[in-house]
């Protein structure tokens, strides 16, 4: 059974960092590729930043390049994202999801991502 678990959540003032994890538990991360979404009330889901693992390559949603960067660890089945100089605007539920890597890109619509995590919410407010 595939799970994905997220981590690290919390509340931050705003300047602050937080990082989050996502566990991937019945699959191996060497074939999938792994996306961060968040969603926040009454918007649409965003994709934050997503890892391939077909050739290593990274992309960034604009909102968060320069300040998020995105990692994994297969040897722990996990990966990061290390947010920095968090704004209340981030301010949202994050979600980790995993896509085929034989079957789609990263920049393919979250439709394409077969499993998905509970979330983590992160909060940014002074």
């Amino acid at each position: 059974q595939v799970q994905l678990v997220e981590s690290g959540g919390g509340l931050v003032q705003p300047g602050g960092s937080l990082r989050l994890s996502c566990e991937a538990f019945g699959l191996i991360l060497d074939f999938w590729n792994i996306g961060w979404f968040r969603q926040a009330p009454g918007k649409e889901r965003e994709r934050v930043s997503c890892t391939s693992a077909s050739d290593g390559s990274t992309l960034y949603a604009d909102s968060v390049k320069g300040r998020f960067t995105i990692s994994r660890d297969n040897v722990k089945n996990t990966v990061y994202v290390q947010m920095n100089n968090l704004k209340p605007e981030d301010t949202a539920m994050y979600y980790c999801a995993a896509g085929d890597k034989f079957a789609m890109r990263c920049s393919e619509s979250s439709n394409r991502f077969d499993y998905w995590g509970q979330g983590t919410q992160v909060t940014v407010s002074s």
